[in-house]
């Protein structure tokens, strides 16, 4: 939840530094990509380190970085000109946090002592909390807006910082099971050696691409291009897709035992080739709207189902392979939003942005093709 916070607060400014700070697209693109960026330098951070210091420490010290960046994000504009270098400040701050909490928290789980077939499952579960995170932002936070006003901004980075902070005591708190000690975990290198190493690297890439590319620009696609006003866009843009991501999570999560993982991610990555075309080709605001939060469902499984399946394939891959295809899939989540930003101010049009991205679900139900190919030839 705390890395929703993290990922998701600031675009809900976005129209605010536009319309009111002369901020670009493509420099509203940028510092998306930034916070991305900043995680996928941690994520490889922690390929070589995570294990030597140690889950615990590293995990309070993600939560500190969070906090101290989203007050960071909410005092510094007040005090700094011009107000993008105080943006970028703080981003590179939470980004930090939000970095170490991607590479920590899924392999802390993992390590917990239970089925393989459940695993799966408890990973779609885990993830399931960033979206209910992520819709928390978007509400809340747009209820306080209407509230206190869009000039008053700044508070709520504030305000959002408590939770990192509670976390941080609790996190102290909590006892760890031991992930594989780095003495026996397989390594970089001995991982590399296997072809299907960098096929779950290129589905990681496009996972991230393939929900940011939408979920970070939603609100201001619904504002601007929909014409709908700043409410409605952050509850029918980023919530619903939000909300949809979750159900989707959480499906799988008590049902993925009985499900079968690659007959649900061949439908959920045709139908996020379907939500892309629906939200820029369809020139109907309603059927809009449906596709973006729909896309939510469509890309619900491709993360953690990612990290499963390449766990499934590495099981001594230890805490290099979880940071490293963290690090990819920030290298997506960066791609995505940073195209569409991109695009959008050449051409003038973010429903040209997104349709760009469309290659990220494309490629993903590629991987797909291979993987399952790969599995059918080592079962036999």
């Amino acid at each position: 939840m705390v890395q929703a916070i993290v990922n998701n607060l600031a675009p809900l400014f976005f129209i605010i530094f536009s319309e009111r700070y002369n901020i670009s697209y493509a420099g509203l693109g940028s510092l998306v990509m930034l916070n991305f960026l900043i995680q996928l330098i941690v994520d490889a951070f922690c390929i070589k380190f995570a294990a030597r210091i140690g889950y615990k420490k590293l995990l309070v010290i993600a939560q500190a970085a969070s906090a101290l960046g989203l007050i960071l994000l909410g005092v510094l504009p007040l005090f700094i000109t011009p107000i993008y270098t105080a943006l970028i400040m703080a981003v590179v701050v939470y980004a930090f946090g939000g970095g170490l909490l991607e590479v920590l928290v899924s392999p802390v789980v993992d390590a917990i002592p239970g089925e393989a077939e459940q695993k799966p499952a408890a990973m779609s579960l885990l993830h399931s909390f960033y979206c209910w995170g992520q819709m928390a932002v978007i509400l809340v936070s747009t209820f306080l807006l209407s509230i206190i006003g869009l000039d008053r901004w700044y508070i709520l980075p504030v305000l959002w910082s408590v939770i990192p902070l509670a976390n941080m005591f609790l996190v102290a708190q909590v006892p760890i099971v031991p992930a594989i000690a780095e003495k026996d975990a397989m390594g970089l290198r001995g991982m590399m050696k296997a072809p299907v190493f960098f096929v779950c690297l290129l589905m990681m890439l496009c996972a991230g691409a393939s929900e940011q590319a939408v979920a970070q620009w939603a609100s201001l696609f619904a504002e601007k291009a929909l014409g709908v006003p700043k409410v409605m866009g952050d509850v029918f843009g980023p919530a619903m897709f939000a909300l949809f991501m979750g159900l989707g999570r959480v499906i799988h999560g008590l049902r993925g035992g009985k499900m079968n993982l690659f007959a649900y991610m061949f439908f959920c990555s045709i139908l996020c080739i379907l939500c892309y075309l629906g939200i820029t080709l369809v020139p109907h605001p309603v059927v809009q709207l449906i596709a973006c939060a729909l896309t939510g469902f469509a890309v619900s499984i491709m993360w953690p189902a990612a990290f499963s399946l390449s766990s499934a394939r590495f099981p001594m891959g230890g805490a290099a392979l979880f940071a490293v295809l963290a690090l990819m899939g920030d290298m997506g989540c960066s791609s995505g939003p940073w195209i569409v930003g991109l695009v959008t101010d050449a051409v003038g049009s973010i429903r040209a942005g997104i349709l760009v991205c469309i290659v990220f679900p494309v490629l993903f139900l590629v991987t797909l093709f291979f993987l399952k190919k790969q599995t059918k030839e080592m079962k036999q």
